[in-house]
């Protein structure tokens, strides 16, 4: 395979190509062609042609490569190396009309990620990380600031569009987080909410009923821009567990007032 600087290269212009193919259909979309995966869980064919384009993309640059997809449009497990592809992080937004959506590509080796790619399309931002090499956004270094206090601290979380089971404890967190913080943002793309914590826009991240998809590429530029990336428990079941804490040096009591409530 080509060695991982040759990759995320390759991996940016395949994303970009992708990216000016949303940003072109968001002018003429309509919500006529919108579908449901689940109750308040959107989809569209913006989604899967992107995806499709992607997988296609990808597949040439590394053709051992099996793939981790949200559209599920290719069935295909890789021994060493997995792509986790989501084409539109964001969809209910993009439908909408917001101007906060992203795709997204990480690529994982055995169980590590190596290389993570988050393109905010309607500002043309381009995060990117490979192992060991830093995180960058459009060309320049990016780190995490260096507040560690939460009084000190901007926010950014999701809301669950299913298993509602854990909510109240969810708001709880909400609760006394609002009370004692500069303030939340629910922006609606994780992928987003992860670059922007790597690039300083935030102090820090969390989320439950996650995707691989939404987080993988986003945890490894901020761990890359110094910041610090666990689950709730403050584990590193954080890609696949369906739980995320992602933060600057204020992650271990962002982590206890999760662990209080949660």
């Amino acid at each position: 395979m080509d060695n991982l600087d040759q990759l995320l290269q390759k991996t940016i212009n395949i994303v970009y190509e992708v990216g000016t193919f949303i940003r072109e259909e968001r002018e003429k979309f309509t919500l006529n062609h919108v579908e449901y995966k689940g109750k308040n869980d959107l989809v569209s064919y913006v989604d899967k042609e992107a995806e499709k384009s992607i997988v296609s993309g990808l597949s040439d640059i590394l053709p051992e490569a099996g793939f981790i997809t949200e559209e599920k449009t290719i069935n295909k497990q890789g021994e060493v190396y997995n792509w986790i592809v989501d084409p539109l992080d964001g969809t209910t937004n993009f439908i909408h009309g917001l101007p906060v959506f992203s795709t997204c590509v990480a690529l994982q080796k055995n169980d590590e990620i190596v290389l993570g790619v988050v393109y905010e399309i309607n500002k043309d931002e381009c995060f990117y990380a490979v192992k060991g090499g830093g995180a960058f956004c459009n060309g320049k270094r990016i780190n995490v600031t260096t507040a560690s206090e939460i009084s000190e601290s901007l926010f950014a979380t999701g809301f669950p569009i299913h298993n509602f089971e854990k909510l109240n404890d969810y708001l709880a967190i909400l609760n006394a987080l609002m009370k004692n913080t500069h303030g939340l943002r629910r922006m609606g793309s994780a992928a987003v909410d992860l670059a922007y914590v790597a690039c300083g826009r935030y102090e820090g991240y969390f989320e439950y009923n996650l995707n691989p998809w939404d987080v993988a590429a986003g945890t490894l530029i901020v761990q890359e821009a110094g910041g610090t990336v666990t689950d709730f428990s403050g584990g590193d079941d954080y890609v696949f567990g369906k739980e995320m804490v992602a933060a600057n040096p204020v992650h271990p009591r962002l982590l206890e007032v999760i662990q209080q409530y949660w």
